[in-house]
């Protein structure tokens, strides 16, 4: 594994860099996304042998106190930082937090600002969910050829813009082949096939904590049954302890402090008892 500086000047090691991302366009070769927001996630990311993660941009000092070799992507959200001032703040911040790269759904010009800063960009392309009204709802993107073609000037207007990758989320898998083999960034896929550099699923789904996966998730854990083993031992532990309460049998004489009979016996005196 490769050892460099990232930009806040602390040492780290990378499991994968923006370079080695590159190289991994035509090889065949593909590296695994994630989510991650506390330490934890980050850790078994990194235990599980996951190159990437991606968290929102205020949680980057947590995921790196988890790993210091995945790659992380900071999330941009859209209320969290509006103005362009407010977009760079954030970005570097993160940077300097220990984030390898920042990605934004906003439009070209944003891009454009970031990549001119040298702050490696990921867009984010196909179904946006917060920009779901243009195309009708929660549906997938680029279904007919008309769409398909507008999606794919998206990624080249991208790429023009300066980004290095794209989320891509929920596109036909046949059309995000197609485009793949056409486009110089890296390509990371959401729902939207196998054919890209990376592949790209939510924590919650893979570890089955959601009642119900979207269509193209899916569960290698059931961390749903364990929540709700939680939940109900919870309950059981508090209901034990109200009953003891109600009958007496808590707090016990050895869960209490004790005072010898003579100290006892001197206080009461002193109170006139």
């Amino acid at each position: 594994m490769p050892r460099i500086f990232d930009f806040g000047g602390r040492e780290v090691e990378r499991s994968v860099t923006v370079a080695g991302l590159r190289a991994l366009k035509g090889t065949g070769r593909r590296a695994a996304q994630v989510t991650a927001e506390t330490a934890d996630e980050a850790a078994a990311a990194e235990a599980a042998g996951v190159e990437m993660v991606v968290c929102r941009a205020v949680n980057v000092p947590k995921v790196r106190e988890g790993s210091k070799k995945v790659f992380v992507t900071a999330a941009l959200g859209f209320a969290d930082a509006i103005t362009a001032e407010e977009v760079l703040r954030t970005a570097f911040s993160a940077i300097v937090a220990g984030a390898d790269a920042v990605i934004t759904g906003r439009g070209w010009d944003t891009v454009k600002m970031l990549a001119a800063e040298q702050i490696p960009v990921m867009g984010h392309l196909g179904f946006v969910p917060r920009k779901s009204t243009w195309v009708g709802g929660v549906r997938a993107v680029g279904k007919t050829a008309d769409e398909a073609m507008e999606l794919f000037d998206r990624f080249r207007r991208l790429e023009d813009a300066g980004a290095f990758a794209v989320e891509c989320e929920v596109i036909p898998a046949a059309v995000m082949a197609e485009i793949n083999r056409r486009t110089g960034l890296v390509t990371v896929s959401l729902g939207s096939g196998p054919d890209a550099d990376v592949i790209f699923l939510f924590t919650s789904d893979i570890c089955g904590e959601a009642q119900r996966l979207p269509r193209h998730a899916r569960a290698w854990g059931d961390l749903a049954s364990l929540h709700q083993q939680v939940r109900d031992e919870r309950v059981r532990a508090l209901s034990g302890f109200r009953a003891e309460v109600t009958s007496g049998g808590y707090p016990g004489e050895g869960e209490v402090a004790q005072i010898t009979q003579d100290e006892l016996g001197r206080f009461r005196a002193a109170l006139g008892d």
